[in-house]
């Protein structure tokens, strides 16, 4: 979509955590032997193009507020369904329930022991570390220069991390009680980062707090 910004891009697909705002399923994928790709469209609420779906009187603009990510079958299902089926508003709603339950996950969470905790925040650490080390900038797939591993890791960042890292907050407060003080610093540290880091995405910092290592031996898988 090439009127919108890429700041834009990456708030919609981080907030939509890259899952379609309709299924919720996963817009990014690796086949074997095919590489690194992603399904993900971008729509239009209200129609860009007079004539086109949704319009009103106006035209939409090519901006996060008018835009929501779906799949290919849900872009195309209500693009073209009979005027009416699927109004602006009704969009707007499916994309602020999906982008609410991805801000709000894990914040009702609650565990009896320190060790579930753990083991909750451990499988989201692998998952993050999974994707650095399979598509970051000293990963095996970044190295061919022909390969689209760059933009699929800029998906992933905002599509897997990001949200990751939002789930191990929530997670974490609601269960402070769990942690001892030490705990509780380590997490402080995490939170920091996590946040500087993801502001970083989409508006370059010249330094923000690196990963704390001390917080994933604590709270990652051995």
């Amino acid at each position: 979509m090439a009127g919108t910004s890429e700041k834009d891009i990456k708030l919609l697909w981080g907030r939509a955590a890259g899952r379609c705002s309709y299924c919720q399923c996963d817009l990014t994928h690796i086949m074997d032997g095919l590489g690194n790709y992603h399904v993900g469209e971008m729509a239009h609420v209200i129609g860009k193009k007079k004539g086109a779906a949704r319009t009103t009187e106006g035209t939409g603009p090519d901006t996060y507020d008018n835009l929501i990510l779906l799949c290919p079958t849900h872009h195309r299902m209500i693009d073209k369904a009979p005027e009416g089926a699927y109004p602006n508003e009704m969009l707007f709603q499916w994309k602020e329930k999906h982008e609410s339950s991805v801000a709000n996950a894990f914040k009702k969470a609650v565990f009896d022991s320190v060790e579930q905790l753990k083991e909750e925040i451990a499988l989201m650490l692998y998952e993050n570390n999974k994707c650095f080390t399979h598509y970051g900038p000293y990963s095996e797939a970044a190295k061919d220069m022909g390969s689209n591993t760059q933009e699929l890791w800029e998906l992933k960042k905002l599509s897997v991390m990001v949200p990751n890292n939002r789930k191990i907050i929530n997670v974490i407060e609601g269960n402070m009680g769990l942690l001892s003080a030490r705990q509780k610093r380590l997490y402080i540290d995490f939170r920091d980062h996590a946040e500087a880091w993801k502001y970083n995405q989409y508006n370059r910092l010249d330094t923000y707090p690196l990963f704390p290592e001390e917080f994933q031996k604590e709270f990652g898988y051995e």
